[in-house]
């Protein structure tokens, strides 16, 4: 055996190990959910790398089911890629079955209404319970979903919660049922709900809005719904706040802080120090560009991905390029107000299970977390609640969107309210609704592009503290627009310009995508409180249950 063949052979073993350990992982093994384990990179090898450089999307690569086992397509691989007019494409394409793209066959109905494409919409992002394709990177769920669409053909987490209001408004309470459940049995299994039901999103998370996910089922179903998810509940608070225990004033480990004065507040995070699967290509370019050790910028950018903010200039220390990523560094308003309101439902549901002690205890952290947050997170001179660099205990400079969250969750109090809205007004409000940040980048969440979720979190957290003018204005921008761009394309996208100067979004690391689960949903619910808007009249809120009361009905 020559010395070439030898370490063919051990590098076929290899491969088959981590696929090995990939399966056992996905399907076998949820406490080893948060801890890194080889994946297709290490599959496929040379194969991996040379995708990236031929596939316009790279999450293509890495959802396509292989024809035969991966050891033997990179054995195969290597025996050809050399050879005379050799086709990389052509090999892929013989080699995989490509993923299609989510209702990416859907014609819209010339004759529908934007509720009526809404509704008819549901069925074709509607995903079926089904089981494991060990070929794939798939992780089945037991009960039906909506995925967003587009190149996203698997559930998301945070996406979820703005997709359900909408499900809610068209009478599909039925499948917000079945999401919730697939969540519960994702904390269940994994220790946490990842950021999708693939295996690449196993190590990291996304916004926590499972908590909310519950109030909104409570709000339909009574009180006891918070009692069932209590398990789920308080492992998804574990997972977060999971080393907090231990930390001493000025440390932090994983996904939890401790600041000087002893608060304990929260940062996004990810189990991996290696590039994102699904962007391999794009994050070894940015680590080499950024000159910084590659595993900071590796671990940076998997946490950018977890905040759903992937990306944006509020996790950049220049406020500019993406090589400057330092996502760990920084304790955002959005995150603490959605584990803040985890903590309150946690306390209700405590109480709804005849669980006083607990529930004074949850209570207890959600009081020291909103006084933690209203003494650091509060930037009195911008007027904005701000992203707080923990080390070096100071706000940034930053103005985004996510200074809306404490409105949204009840946190600020009137006078930060009155200074958020101003502050708005005069720096995130556009034409058509309300931008992420001040700054362009060329990334996604930034200028020039508004995002559905933003502008419900923004809307309903103005209302909640009177600032109903401008909550009015901003949904009244954002629906035309929306409707606009329907009328002229056909399509409800994944983003929009809201400057005034174009139509969809754009920029970030993939093409613009349409479906839109967030979109149709924040939309759906949007119409019906402000039916006027959706005619092109003027705005005029209706008398129906505001979201605070939806949200908080059964907190105190």
């Amino acid at each position: 055996m020559t010395d070439d063949t030898i370490a063919a052979s051990g590098m076929r073993r290899t491969r088959a190990t981590a696929w090995m350990l990939l399966l056992w992982l996905s399907l076998q093994a949820p406490a080893m959910a948060g801890i890194c384990v080889p994946g297709l990179p290490q599959l496929y090898g040379q194969l991996f790398e040379d995708a990236q450089e031929v596939l316009t999307d790279k999450k293509a690569f890495v959802d396509a089911a292989p024809q035969q086992p991966p050891a033997g397509i990179a054995a195969e691989y290597e025996n050809v890629r050399d050879t005379s007019g050799f086709d990389l494409r052509a090999f892929i394409a013989e080699q995989f079955v490509m993923p299609p793209l989510a209702g990416g066959d859907y014609r819209t109905d010339p004759d529908h209404d934007v509720r009526e494409h809404i509704d008819a919409l549901w069925s074709v992002l509607e995903r079926k319970p089904g089981a494991a394709d060990p070929r794939t990177s798939l992780l089945p769920l037991p009960h039906r979903y909506i995925v967003p669409g587009g190149r996203f053909d698997e559930i998301y987490y945070w996406d979820s919660y703005f997709t359900m209001l909408g499900l809610e408004e068209s009478g599909r309470h039925d499948l917000v049922v079945d999401m919730v459940k697939n969540f519960a049995w994702l904390i269940d299994r994994y220790g946490h709900i990842p950021n999708g039901n693939r295996t690449y999103y196993l190590s990291r998370s996304q916004p926590p809005f499972f908590a909310a996910m519950v109030n909104l089922l409570a709000e339909r179903d009574g009180p006891s719904v918070l009692s069932t998810y209590l398990p789920q509940l308080a492992r998804e608070y574990a997972f977060w706040m999971q080393g907090s225990e231990r930390l001493a004033p000025g440390q932090g480990h994983r996904r939890v802080v401790r600041l000087a004065d002893g608060s304990l507040l929260n940062r996004y995070w990810d189990d991996c120090d290696t590039p994102r699967e699904e962007s391999y290509g794009r994050d070894v370019a940015t680590a080499v560009a950024s000159g910084r050790p590659v595993a900071e910028v590796y671990r940076n950018l998997r946490a950018g991905a977890e905040s759903g903010w992937d990306y944006s200039s509020r996790w950049f220390a220049d406020s500019e390029t993406l090589e400057t990523i330092r996502t760990i560094e920084i304790v955002p308003p959005d995150l603490n107000s959605l584990l803040y309101n985890l903590e309150r439902t946690l306390a209700e549901a405590y109480r709804v299970a005849g669980q006083p002690d607990n529930a004074a205890r949850l209570q207890e952290r959600a009081d020291e977390r909103k006084a933690a947050m209203r003494r650091h997170l509060w930037h009195a001179g911008n007027g904005v609640f701000a992203d707080y660099l923990w080390q070096e205990g100071r706000p940034t400079d930053n103005v985004t969107a996510a200074t809306l969250y404490p409105l949204f969750f009840g946190i600020a109090d009137r006078r930060q309210a009155a200074q958020v809205a101003s502050r708005v007004r005069a720096s995130l409000l556009q034409p058509h609704g309300l931008a992420a940040t001040t700054v362009r980048t060329g990334e996604q969440w930034d200028l020039p592009n508004g995002w559905a979720p933003l502008q419900w979190i923004a809307i309903q957290g103005l209302d909640d503290y009177g600032e109903r003018e401008l909550a009015a204005s901003i949904a009244e921008r954002w629906i035309r627009h929306n409707i606009a761009v329907f009328r002229e394309t056909g399509k409800l996208v994944e983003k929009y310009d809201v400057t005034g100067t174009g139509g969809a979004g754009g920029g970030g690391e993939y093409e613009l995508q349409d479906g839109f689960g967030w979109t149709n949903g924040v939309l759906r619910k949007l119409m019906a409180l402000y039916p006027a808007s959706a005619t092109f009249g003027a705005a005029e809120p209706v008398g129906k249950t505001s979201a605070r009361r939806m949200r908080q009905r059964y907190l105190p």
